[in-house]
């Protein structure tokens, strides 16, 4: 039982569950399910993103244009939909994965081949894909009323009591937690952020890993891209303005190593459930933007000296018990 209490993901649970039962204090009915139901909703495309930052963090990268291919790919299939109607739902939302990915793809291709780091390709890469976004529409927005009902009206469908959007998160939630555990790919991906050398002994491929992990983070705002565009009607260049910032505070927040090779899904979708109940509650009970701002950045450096300090922790450990072993061998002799 206190093993279980010490773990990153319970304390961080418990964390959540005490600030919802906080605010439920000076906002009534903030902790009824109906309210939660609707904090996981609002949260679902954070926690897609996150995810697919975690993939590539785990690899000891970053991804900070994820937000700009969901703008990219967003603007694209709405166009698509204004322009014509009568192409079919699932389509749009193939085209969305398959061109996120595409984005994603460059990415890792200049990571890989290059051996450009990765801060610096993603960083360019999101102004790029960012003017792309202006380019294709001429800064023209994408609005409701060009779009047609079905292409809108999906990811808002209730089904068993939540809305498809939500469902769509725990559906990515499931694949990528399976991925990571059964896959090979999984494996490689935890090893090659781990210990990029031991990986390369072991016969893993380090900079084919980090590529394909850059793919599977392009799919996935690919397909946020649909979610983002369909829940709120309208596509324009600056949407998502940010959220690479947020994703990456997800995963620190729940545990993810900026170093590589540590971190879960739940940690993740607990960091994206942890922000998405700040932004919902502060300004309920009155608190202004620019201290959300504040309050948010500090619980991002909190978050990440923890981790460095439990790291810390345990390369301690790890030198003690090596020391020790040669006093108790000389003990026995």
């Amino acid at each position: 039982m206190a093993r279980f209490l010490k773990r990153r993901e319970t304390l961080l649970f418990l964390i959540i569950a005490a600030m919802v039962a906080a605010f439920s204090t000076r906002a009534a009915g903030f902790a009824s399910p109906g309210n939660l139901g609707r904090i996981f909703n609002d949260t679902a495309i954070l926690i897609i993103l996150a995810l697919a930052q975690m993939m590539v963090i785990l690899t000891k990268a970053i991804d900070l244009s994820v937000a700009a291919n969901l703008a990219l790919t967003g603007m694209a299939i709405a166009m698509i939909n204004a322009a014509f109607p009568a192409v079919p739902l699932p389509f749009l939302i193939l085209a969305a994965i398959a061109l996120g990915a595409a984005l994603g793809a460059v990415n890792g291709f200049l990571v890989w081949r290059l051996e450009i780091p990765p801060i610096v390709v993603t960083l360019g890469t999101l102004t790029i894909y960012r003017g792309m976004a202006f380019v294709l529409s001429g800064g023209a927005w994408v609005n409701a009323h060009q779009m047609t009902p079905t292409f809108l009206d999906v990811p808002r469908a209730v089904v068993l009591g939540l809305p498809v959007l939500s469902w769509c998160a725990i559906a990515v939630v499931v694949l990528i937690a399976a991925l990571l555990r059964y896959s090979p790919f999984g494996r490689a991906t935890y090893a090659a952020g781990g210990n990029p050398v031991a990986a390369v002994y072991a016969g893993i491929d380090v900079g084919r890993t980090r590529y394909r992990a850059f793919v599977l983070s392009g799919a996935l705002a690919g397909l946020s891209s649909y979610l983002w565009v369909s829940r709120y009607a309208v596509a324009y260049v600056d949407i998502a303005n940010g959220f690479e910032l947020d994703s990456v505070a997800a995963c620190v927040i729940g545990g993810v190593a900026i170093a590589g090779g540590v971190g879960t899904v739940i940690g993740t979708v607990l960091g994206a459930l942890f922000l998405g109940v700040i932004k919902n509650a502060l300004p309920v009970i009155g608190i202004s933007p620019f201290t959300q701002m504040a309050i948010s950045g500090s619980v991002i450096i909190l978050a990440v000296l923890f981790n460095a300090r439990r790291e810390r922790t345990r390369g301690r450990i790890i030198l003690r018990d090596r020391a020790a072993a040669p006093r108790a061998q000389e003990v026995s002799a």
